[in-house]
């Protein structure tokens, strides 16, 4: 809805700056406290025509023709600013819209597609809180393209073959596997053992570095063992993400490009444009004019590959499967994705957008999977569920502890993807499970809420008999200004999907989310709505929080956070 009133504001206020005299210059639309929309387009064109930005301001708003049917109601002067407000017809079809289109409302306008690579943890354990942020990203990030129109494949980069898959293999012949346990954490168990024992017995690295040109040179007994060990990891490691409602469309494994001569070709690309040598016998890539002063290596002096170079591969196979491949990395990653971006660039391929993210961590301080000081995305789960638990069980003491038990996950899960989430990426984050699930600090529960008190006012309206969801509606009743404000802030949902698809940054749907179940809740709050006196009213305020219930569950829907009926 929004976008299209952008789109014809756009329009009849390029047709008034030629009307004025102008030339049409960017018009650039943006918030204002004042008004729908506004434009400081005078502010460009005051240099050119050398005259007073307010005067031009005026010139412009009195060559303004608004055609008939218009979303666009007005468009008056604040000193040197164009203000602009929605008509009538703009809110009143935004609550038809929503009714008739539901899951569909605010998207479907973008098209392309998209290689979303997220998460991508080296499976050696468990996920851990370092890992949750990359997976909520990533997940959201897909959702919202989604929506926008984009059809998206969202994969997990599994890295098969590297020294750490070759340090769990050879673990596995060692210790104990303790099948008691969840498969990744019992793998972590052995990995721990692992490091302990060759940090006390060097001489058996040369084991591990066996292992490793065994598995590159095709190595069948080799190369089941590291599959044995990933497989083990990565099952576990599934379960964590669909817990969190995190979904990868594929897993592909890095020693895909190895077996099918993938990596071996594009180091002989790399080779032919005579940017590699010999340093200390590895094969370098001399990037230094695309500002990378360290040469990156490709090939030890082995001759094995190393991850960057398979990466390499698998980012060339990637531009082939998609228009657009995105990588949610952390920010240790920043000089290696930008070395990978730039000898992709060399050689003539596609490269990725990369969206780096700054860390969440805990308030018990930093955490090793190596070393075995780490706290996993499972135990946190745990912690959060029952903490969720209490604060239900405060609320709804008379219900069942299914009931508790069920509204409790999702109010948990959704807690931890809402808190990590709402933060922009570039900055980092300290999870804080007393802030995520307070149900009045607007965060995940406070949305969910807002959901469910809405399915809460139909269901009783319905048992009434004074609400059929098939009742058609005129909204040209809702004038309260809380009505109009709820009404233009759910319109808002194609603006905000198309802003956070085009910047890569879900937080600013987050906070979308927020202010939405904030605007559902005033207007509650200050409109009688089951106990309206006049019957056209009342079922018009209820046509609303159908509206309302609609935009709350397809902006959760895409935050991967479950929208509860009851809480």
């Amino acid at each position: 809805m929004f976008l299209q009133f952008k789109e014809q504001v756009t329009s009849i206020l390029s047709d008034a700056i030629l009307a004025a005299g102008f030339e049409v210059d960017d018009i650039i639309l943006e918030p204002s406290p004042h008004a729908d929309i506004a434009s400081r387009v005078a502010f460009g064109l005051a240099s050119k025509a050398k005259q007073n930005p307010k005067d031009i301001a005026e010139k412009i708003a009195a060559a303004v023709t608004i055609p008939d049917g218009s979303y666009v109601e007005a468009i008056v002067t604040t000193g040197p600013y164009l203000n602009i407000t929605a008509s009538r017809k703009y809110v009143d079809e935004a609550v038809l819209r929503i009714r008739s289109e539901k899951k569909g409302f605010g998207g479907g306008f973008c098209n392309g597609s998209i290689v979303m690579e997220h998460t991508s943890a080296n499976p050696n354990g468990p996920l851990h809180v370092g890992h949750i942020r990359n997976s909520v990203i990533g997940d959201t990030l897909t959702r919202i393209l989604k929506h926008a129109g984009y059809d998206v494949e969202a994969q997990y980069y599994v890295n098969d073959m590297g020294r750490q898959i070759a340090i769990v293999s050879w673990a596995l012949s060692q210790f104990e596997f303790d099948t008691s346990k969840k498969s990744d954490h019992a793998i972590a168990d052995v990995y721990i053992k692992a490091n302990a024992d060759l940090e006390e017995h060097p001489e058996k690295v040369a084991e591990i570095d066996r292992r490793m040109q065994l598995v590159e040179s095709g190595d069948d007994a080799t190369i089941d063992s590291f599959d044995e060990a990933v497989s083990l990891a990565v099952s576990g490691i599934r379960e964590t993400l669909l817990r969190m409602n995190v979904i990868h469309d594929k897993f592909v494994n890095e020693s895909n490009f190895i077996r099918n001569g993938a990596v071996s070709r594009i180091v002989d690309e790399i080779k032919a444009t005579g940017r590699t040598e010999i340093d200390n016998g590895a094969l370098v890539v001399d990037i230094s004019d695309y500002g990378f002063e360290k040469t990156l290596v490709i090939q030890r002096t082995d001759g094995t590959s190393l991850y960057t170079t398979r990466d390499l591969a698998y980012h060339e196979w990637k531009g082939e499967q998609a228009e657009r491949m995105i990588d949610v990395l952390g920010a240790d990653h920043k000089l290696i994705s930008g070395q990978l971006k730039a000898t992709l660039n060399a050689i003539g391929k596609p490269e990725p957008e990369i969206v780096i993210f700054e860390f969440v961590s805990l308030p018990e301080g930093s955490m090793s999977t190596r070393r075995g000081k780490f706290i996993t995305s499972d135990d946190l789960f745990d912690q959060i569920e029952e903490q969720a638990y209490i604060e239900v069980e405060k609320r709804r003491p008379d219900m069942s502890d299914e009931f508790k038990r069920q509204v409790a996950n999702v109010v948990g899960m959704g807690a931890v993807r809402y808190d990590i989430v709402k933060v922009s990426p570039e900055k980092s984050t300290v999870f804080d499970w007393k802030t995520a699930l307070d149900f009045e600090k607007q965060g995940a529960p406070f949305i969910q809420y807002a959901h469910a008190r809405a399915c809460s006012i139909l269901k009783k309206a319905e048992d009434d008999g004074i609400w059929d969801p098939e009742t058609e509606v005129d909204p040209s009743v809702l004038v309260e200004d809380t009505e109009v404000a709820l009404i233009k802030k759910m319109a808002l949902f194609d603006k905000v999907i198309d802003q956070s698809a085009r910047e890569l940054k879900p937080h600013i749907f987050a906070i979308y989310a927020r202010e939405l179940a904030d605007a559902f809740n005033q207007f509650y709050r200050f409109v009688p709505v089951i106990s309206a006196e006049e019957e056209d009213l009342r079922t018009n305020r209820l046509a609303l929080v159908d509206c309302a219930r609609i935009v709350l569950a397809n902006t959760l829907d895409t935050l991967g956070i479950g929208a509860p009926e009851a809480m």
